[in-house]
């Protein structure tokens, strides 16, 4: 699905991104270094405030790190779940666009919400932070039944959702009924010949910090090892498949080329690009969002009816 009407709102959001020069935190070697000390230095500040006080939400640990499960307030919740992983280029922390999005899928679907806040590069690197995936996954969804479980990540956090996706099949493990993957981050050699071009039309990421991060973690492996590239290989039998990218995003090759590859495989896939969209939109306040979060919450009610 192609959706080419942009609203008044994201042309503006687009606008005060190229006028307040945002990209110049990807597209700058130095000022992308200068905001992972940053982001890092800040830790794990939790949810925001306005989750705390609308929802119920418990704080536990995985392998000594925080993660956290949000419910309805007052009980509820018990019916599907979702387990989330945020972006941040592997380099960043949790930011408060994403708590926002978690709160307004709660009160639209009475889901639950896992939100395991994961090592970052450069200090742990991509075979420290599967490990703690899987522990985390076994630890919070492996228990449900699999019409329950909803993988979700975007940006990096999609990549290690598809990563976790594609190790439980491989494993022969139940999976997720579905897995929701938003401006997902697929394949950390950043070799496509279309990403240039995209670079020049994307407003906010560039490939000179996406080349960084990934180079921060990936460490010693290989950038085609599956954990770090899950768009390698084989797709089949994943369950249900569903994107959403924007065509402002340099990360947009990665989304076509799993709409290609899912075609090609017999895969189901739902593809949804959006006309002049930027990286991770989903996560903003425009009418954009907006319907898609209604689409999503269509996923999450939907394994729920199939469920009972």
């Amino acid at each position: 699905m192609i959706r080419s009407k942009t609203s008044l709102a994201a042309k503006s959001l687009l606008a005060w991104l190229r006028l307040t020069n945002r990209k110049r935190t990807y597209a700058e070697l130095d000022r992308f270094r200068r905001s992972i000390e940053s982001s890092q230095a800040k830790g794990d500040r939790g949810p925001i405030r306005a989750i705390w006080r609308r929802f119920d939400v418990t704080w536990s640990e995985v392998d000594g790190r925080p993660c956290y499960t949000i419910r309805p307030a007052g009980g509820g919740g018990d019916g599907n779940h979702v387990l989330y992983f945020h972006g941040g280029a592997y380099v960043h922390q949790i930011q408060h666009d994403h708590w926002r999005f978690f709160g307004r899928l709660i009160d639209r679907t009475g889901c639950s919400v896992t939100v395991p806040i994961y090592p970052l590069a450069p200090v742990h690197q991509c075979p420290e932070t599967t490990a703690f995936v899987r522990r985390a996954y076994d630890e919070f969804a492996a228990g449900a039944a699999p019409e329950d479980q909803i993988v979700m990540g975007d940006s990096a956090g999609a990549g290690i959702a598809l990563a976790l996706t594609k190790a439980l099949r491989d494993e022969g493990r139940p999976m997720p009924k579905e897995t929701v993957l938003l401006s997902p981050w697929l394949d950390l050699t950043l070799s496509h010949p279309a990403q240039p071009a995209l670079d020049e039309r994307d407003p906010y990421l560039a490939l000179t910090g996406l080349n960084e991060a990934a180079r921060l973690y990936s460490g010693q492996l290989s950038r085609t090892d599956p954990r770090l590239s899950p768009l390698s290989g084989d797709l089949s039998g994943l369950g249900a498949l569903t994107v959403y990218i924007g065509t402002k995003d340099v990360l947009l090759s990665d989304a076509r080329r799993l709409h290609t590859l899912c075609t090609e495989q017999g895969v189901p896939l739902s593809y949804h690009e959006y006309e002049g969209m930027i990286h991770a939109w989903m996560l903003a306040s425009i009418p954009e969002a907006r319907l898609a979060l209604e689409e999503i919450a269509h996923l999450v009610d939907r394994s729920l009816v199939k469920s009972v």
